[in-house]
């Protein structure tokens, strides 16, 4: 289990391979699809980000209603696909670190090798125990778009794991075969 500090640090990133299990410490944002749309629109026309995505990890996440003591409730990832349209563009402006869950397509990876980046995975139905690691939310922007606005998390050990490295391993490629029963 590697223990790695946000944000994330390229020397962080470069030790990171594929299958690695990881606990995240520090300050990522939230952000889904339509908050996605709105940063792609507003780089497309060159204006300012109301966010600095430079060097952030963003969380797939649109996490329910907080229950006292929880800064959040129930906050497991969102099906990363969704966003692979937005991505290649966030991460050529900045964005180091993007997790969910899910395959991404080629695209995506292209840019998390160009860009020297990183794709973790949250467990999904694991929501609730994801909570616990969310110390702190605070808006940032979208408010309009309700539990999909973007936001700051503080995270203590976010538990994850490294889908793709920045050299583009990838396990969803590497794995599979390995559990393939016609080789046993």
């Amino acid at each position: 289990m590697k223990k790695i500090t946000l944000p994330l640090k390229d020397e962080d990133i470069k030790n990171l391979k594929a299958g690695d299990s990881v606990l995240l410490t520090g300050t990522m944002i939230t952000g889904r699809d339509a908050a996605h749309k709105r940063l792609f629109e507003l780089i497309e026309k060159g204006e300012k980000l109301p966010v600095d995505i430079k060097g952030e990890t963003i969380y797939y996440v649109g996490p329910a209603p907080a229950k006292p003591p929880y800064a959040v409730g129930p906050a497991g990832p969102t099906s990363s696909y969704r966003m692979d349209k937005y991505a290649p563009a966030l991460m050529d402006n900045g964005l180091k670190g993007m997790i969910g869950k899910g395959a991404r397509n080629q695209d995506v990876i292209d840019a998390i090798v160009r860009n020297g980046g990183v794709y973790f995975a949250a467990i999904g139905g694991a929501a609730a125990l994801i909570a616990k690691s969310i110390k702190i939310e605070e808006l940032i922007c979208y408010e309009d778009l309700g539990t999909e606005a973007v936001r700051r998390y503080t995270v203590e050990d976010f538990p994850c794991i490294v889908v793709i490295d920045s050299k583009g391993n990838n396990i969803y490629q590497t794995e599979p075969p390995k559990y393939n029963t016609e080789n046993l």
